[in-house]
């Protein structure tokens, strides 16, 4: 199961770096201000990553629900805070969530499985 977290990675990580050797500035500036907008701040990091969570999931944006996942995980949230942040998600978003809400649950899963097979 960790091939999910390994293969997802893995292809942001390609694709990021190929998406940042084309030295746009524009798209440059919006990584960078991604990465400060979740740095410790009035709102601990923690909080802000279920915020990024919750927002993505309303969103419907799978590889943003697996990045903020990801971050939580390694930031030691457990998994009754991810579920009732995602609970949130669903409520803001509705049914048309639940499919995400789905590959949300396998990711983090996944996580757990990673984590506990290194």
């Amino acid at each position: 199961m960790s091939n999910l977290v390994n293969d997802f990675n893995a292809y942001r990580e390609r694709m990021n770096a190929e998406i940042l050797a084309d030295n746009n500035k524009i798209i440059k500036r919006i990584f960078n201000l991604d990465t400060n907008a979740y740095a410790e701040g009035a709102l601990d990091v923690q909080t802000k990553e279920l915020l990024g969570l919750v927002a993505s999931a309303v969103l419907r944006c799978d590889d943003c629900i697996k990045y903020h996942l990801e971050t939580s995980h390694k930031l030691g949230l457990t998994k009754e805070k991810v579920v009732e942040a995602l609970g949130i998600a669903t409520l803001v978003g509705g049914t048309i969530v639940i499919p995400h809400l789905r590959k949300a649950y396998e990711f983090w899963n996944a996580l757990d499985s990673h984590q506990h097979e290194k």
